[in-house]
């Protein structure tokens, strides 16, 4: 038993709301109040379901009062009160917004502001008789089923649907509760199947009650544990429905007896033949391997003898190979001693070839090296000088670059002056200037386009006999492109000499 006074048993220290719990602890001896109450654990992990009344425990101060209509146990109690592993407890009143069940086990009510009530988890049998249902073919049946159904303690959800629907009535009342129900779903599937599913499958029957009648009691907090067909009978008894089935199956059975019969007189006779031939074709067989199995012998004695001689002959070749092996062995032993010696001749060889190396490398390499050296370091002195000599006369360059640039500059800086001075008098003489200018150009474009004539080293003149010849024609060709070159200004500039000259004249 558990000691009252531990400390991990604490009574909650006001009322106030708390959720329902669900505890696992088993069956726990009650307690007296004594001058102080004891310390009460909270309890965890409670939850609702079914119950029955039980005898109350001792405690400080027990009131039992029965309602006789419901038959509903009420215990007012002081201390711990406990229940068996086969009933739940529901305590309410103060703290407790909702009843708080504890299916097996021990729980702390406090005296007057609480009560404490009982609801047995015992598994019911119930024995679910359904007298005249008329199948769906019509035909009445009598059905007699055994369920077994019982409070579920164990889902809390389903112990507080029950604790509604059942709290405070017997056994008894929640017994016919479930038979009710239980029929009235039983009448239902027999109504909807004919005689013959009822009675060649009982399973599906019986799971087919189990499932409908299971979905409902749910919602009352009952599980169905089990269910199963009983009995099935009509009420005519010897002449009736089921009856005939049985005649009918009798009189299947009587035929598939007497079928029977002939097919094993058939079936004996078969085996009698078929064990003659066999008997006959084993002798045969036997026959068979007896010559097979001397032939096997002689096969194996040749094989045998054949395996003999290739022995030897494997004796005698190993015998040779063994002593060419060995021959080969000395071989490779000489050639061995071949390659040391070779790798010693190499060796010396080699020593000689270093020998060599070094002498000329002191002698040839190294003088070579110096030369070398030396060569490059004239050829970078050189390489040096030339570079200076380059740079000296890019120097040069520059400086006779920017001198001349400084004498164009000034040139152009005089002949600007000039140029300035000569538009200022063009601008003063205006036509005068220009005519003046194109007189003085005049004569350098008639040479510009007789030049050509002065490259010539002899003129042949033709004349066919009209006009001037001669010496006269040529003179005549030469005025005559002298005296377009106004019309070739004109075209060129758009100044029109002649005519510049007849306005300057007036």
């Amino acid at each position: 038993m558990e000691n009252p006074s531990s400390a991990s048993e604490k009574p909650p220290s006001g009322c106030h709301q708390q959720t329902p719990r669900l505890t696992r602890d088993i069956t726990f001896q009650p307690i007296v109040c004594q001058s102080a109450i004891p310390a009460m654990p909270r309890i965890h992990n409670m939850s609702p379901y079914a119950f029955s009344p039980n005898r109350p425990p001792s405690s400080c101060s027990s009131l039992r009062s029965r309602n006789s209509r419901r038959k509903k146990v009420i215990m007012n109690t002081c201390g711990f009160v406990t229940c068996g592993p086969n009933e739940a407890l529901v305590v309410s009143g103060c703290c407790y917004s909702k009843p708080l069940l504890v299916p097996g086990g021990r729980v702390f009510v406090w005296p007057i502001v609480q009560q404490v009530q009982k609801i047995s988890l015992n598994t019911m049998t119930l024995q679910v008789e359904s007298p005249t249902v008329y199948t769906s073919q019509g035909v009445p049946i009598s059905v007699t089923g055994i369920a077994q159904v019982k409070i579920q303690g164990q889902n809390e959800e389903m112990l507080s649907t029950a604790c509604e629907q059942f709290l405070g009535k017997t056994e008894d009342e929640i017994h016919n509760i479930a038979l009710v129900t239980l029929e009235g779903h039983q009448r239902a599937i027999m109504g909807s199947m004919t005689v013959e599913e009822i009675y060649k499958d009982r399973k599906k029957f019986s799971k087919e009650v189990f499932e409908v009648a299971s979905s409902d009691l749910v919602n009352m907090g009952i599980t169905v544990v089990s269910y199963t067909l009983k009995d099935i009978r009509d009420e005519e008894g010897a002449k009736g429905y089921l009856k005939a089935l049985g005649m009918a199956r009798t009189a299947e059975v009587k035929r598939d007896a007497r079928i029977g019969e002939a097919e094993a007189r058939r079936d004996a006779q078969i085996r009698e033949a078929i064990a003659e031939e066999q008997r006959m074709a084993a002798r045969f067989l036997n026959d068979t391997e007896i010559a097979k199995a001397q032939r096997d012998f002689e096969l194996k004695k040749a094989a045998y003898d054949v395996e003999v001689q290739t022995k030897k002959a494997e004796a005698e070749m190993a015998f040779e190979l063994q002593a060419a092996k060995t021959k080969q062995r000395i071989m490779e032993e000489q050639m061995q001693v071949k390659v040391v010696e070779r790798g010693q001749e190499i060796a010396v060889q080699e020593q000689e070839m270093m020998r060599r190396e070094k002498e000329l490398e002191a002698t040839i390499r190294r003088p070579a090296n110096a030369e070398k050296y030396r060569l490059e370091k004239m050829a970078e002195a050189n390489k040096l000088r030339t570079v200076m000599e380059a740079e000296a006369e890019a120097e040069a360059i520059k400086i006779r670059g920017e001198a001349e640039a400084y004498a164009i500059e000034a040139k152009a800086k005089a002949e600007s002056e000039q140029m300035a001075k000569k538009a200022a008098a063009w601008n003063e003489y205006k036509s005068a200037a220009m005519i003046d200018m194109m007189l003085d150009t005049l004569p350098k474009v008639a040479a510009e386009v007789a030049a050509p004539l002065s490259q010539a080293k002899k003129i042949t003149m033709v004349s066919s006999g009209n006009g001037a010849i001669g010496a006269e024609k040529l003179t005549e060709e030469v005025l005559n492109i002298v005296s377009r070159v106004p019309e070739l200004v004109k075209n060129m500039t758009g100044v029109d000499v002649a005519k510049s000259v007849s306005v300057h004249a007036a």
